[in-house]
């Protein structure tokens, strides 16, 4: 297995690449509507410069067991003036959290805070994709996620704990601040397109059924990854797994994908534009202070990713071909 294993490389323009997403996501029997949304999720992902969240992300979805359970309509378990629990009915997370998203910034509008969650549900995609959106309405976002278990505990070889990303973004005077990241050492979606590729691991990111490290993702697949940075990246996989909990979530592997988003005006404490404002300044302070040896830039969380997308809203979208046919077989386009 290559650490480098060359690729056929298929260009697409977004409007080709987001044809294709819904093509797929139809013929997994979504609503014209619903396909419309996954589809913007996984082009957006791609855009933002994280391919394995792109189109590859719909195999994931395509072979996964939870694809093949019924799906009903997202239902509200529980609700307030200021909270919201949904039932996802087993939708893909990359519509009900959209959902969930979309109920959250509702209440947050009309009553300052609001927090909300979904249980039963399955691959949530990128969480900066959720966060912008409430973000581009002067909203303070915080959003967790407690996934099916592939990352085993410090000290431990099985895995209990979900890669459990979290989200936070804020208002700035020139745009989201939006910090996104897994807690596991590497994502599963990452390990999973790697699978496809036949590429390897970095290293010190899994361990095989034994605990031994493997670089191999099959092997990893059938173990389990670590969480990054030791017990740093535990604790804070363990604190958003319990917070996936508040959802109702449990801890059984058909509902244990528990989503929780918290949003809040900045006016509840502070004067909104000043915050944006501060917030800015701050930004540019750490912009323009002293750089080490040999650093061209200090780059913020979501810069990058911000970049990105708008160089390839221009030049179009690249993907593994072997991925492409494969989507494009499944959807009969």
């Amino acid at each position: 297995m290559s650490s480098q294993h060359l690729q056929e490389r298929t260009r697409l323009t977004v409007n080709q690449a987001r044809e294709l997403a819904q093509a797929v996501a139809r013929k997994m029997a979504y609503s014209a509507e619903d396909s419309a949304v996954i589809a913007e999720h996984v082009i957006d992902a791609a855009l933002c410069g994280y391919e394995y969240s792109g189109l590859p992300k719909l195999l994931d979805a395509i072979e996964s067991q939870r694809n093949l359970l019924p799906r009903t309509p997202m239902t509200i378990i529980k609700e307030t003036p200021i909270s919201i629990v949904f039932d996802g009915g087993n939708n893909i997370g990359m519509l009900a959290i959209q959902r969930l998203g979309e109920a959250v910034q509702a209440k947050a509008m009309v009553s300052g805070f609001a927090i909300g969650g979904v249980q039963n549900s399955w691959m949530s995609g990128r969480g900066a994709h959720y966060v912008e959106k409430l973000v581009n309405n002067d909203l303070v976002v915080i959003h967790t996620v407690s996934s099916q278990s592939y990352v085993a505990p410090l000290g431990g070889i099985e895995s209990i704990l979900g890669t459990n990303p979290i989200t936070i973004g804020l208002p700035t005077a020139n745009g989201p601040l939006i910090f996104d990241m897994g807690t596991s050492a590497i994502m599963y979606t990452d390990l999973t397109l790697r699978e496809r590729r036949g590429e390897t691991l970095p290293e010190g990111v899994a361990i095989d059924v034994h605990g031994n490290p493997t670089q191999d993702p099959t092997a990893a697949r059938a173990g389990a990854l670590l969480p990054f940075a030791g017990h740093k990246g535990f604790g804070l996989a363990l604190m958003m797994h319990a917070m996936g909990l508040l959802t109702g979530a449990g801890t059984t592997a058909d509902k244990n994908n528990g989503h929780l988003i918290i949003a809040f005006k900045p006016d509840l404490m502070y004067s909104t534009e000043q915050y944006k404002e501060d917030v800015s300044a701050l930004i540019t302070r750490i912009k323009t202070s002293k750089r080490a040896a040999g650093v061209d830039e200090i780059r913020i969380p979501s810069e990058r990713s911000f970049k990105e997308r708008a160089r390839n809203l221009k030049d179009g979208l690249e993907f593994d071909t072997a991925v492409f046919n494969r989507l494009r077989k499944f959807a009969g386009v």
